[in-house]
């Protein structure tokens, strides 16, 4: 990934990338070619010194039974928002400015390792619940269901680990633009609806353009 200076996420963003994330992108190179399949997954910061993602597929998915050449790739993305040069307080001083995108992005690497045992899936299944039903007033929970039900559910999937090697993480959130021009971005992203994005922005001001 291509990462400018500006846009370098440090320690403590990679980790809340990692553990606040969504679903993620897990890329595998084979001998049948690269294959892609987006599925949720939970941090597991215990496993080796990088910590692993956990996720699984669908059993009928034919991805999880192809063996990886080399490393695997999980791409895991934050919020992310179009932004238009009429922000900019530069568009009415010089007009040289154009259009970008800002986002927040990490290419997680490592060894790809599949789970096909009830019990690690069980654990798994109940991390990911907890994980995404924790803001519900009424947090939905695998004991809910018949439990017939439930053993049947974890027989149609299959894990997968990410044993984390690498990272390379960025956060593009206009650190590069005049300080009038970050106070347009926030305004405009914040006008538009998109109230965590305008946080990022400010957040990541760098500390000269206050």
């Amino acid at each position: 990934m291509y990462v400018p200076g500006h846009f370098a996420m440090d320690d403590a963003a990679v980790q809340e990338l990692l553990t606040h994330h969504g679903a993620g992108d897990l890329v595998t190179a084979t001998d049948q070619g690269l294959v892609s399949t987006l599925l949720p997954f939970v941090q597991d910061p215990t496993v080796g010194s990088h910590g692993a993602l956990l996720g699984h597929f669908a059993r009928n998915n034919p991805h999880w039974q192809l063996t990886p050449i080399g490393e695997a790739m999980v791409i895991l993305r934050g919020p992310d928002a179009y932004i238009t040069p009429n922000w900019y307080a530069s568009k009415s001083e010089h007009g040289r400015v154009v259009p970008t995108w800002n986002y927040v992005t990490a290419h997680v690497y490592g060894e790809l390792v599949i789970h096909d045992d009830v019990e690690w899936l069980g654990g798994l299944v109940r991390r990911l619940t907890e994980k995404h039903e924790a803001g519900e007033a009424r947090p939905w929970s695998p004991e809910d269901a018949p439990p017939a039900f439930v053993a049947g559910q974890l027989r149609a999937i299959v894990g997968v680990e990410l044993r984390i090697s690498r990272i390379e993480a960025k956060a593009k959130l206009s650190q590069n633009r005049p300080a009038a021009d970050i106070d347009g971005v926030v305004e405009g992203t914040r006008a538009r609806g998109d109230v965590e994005m305008a946080r990022l922005v400010d957040e990541a001001r760098p500390v000269d353009r206050v």
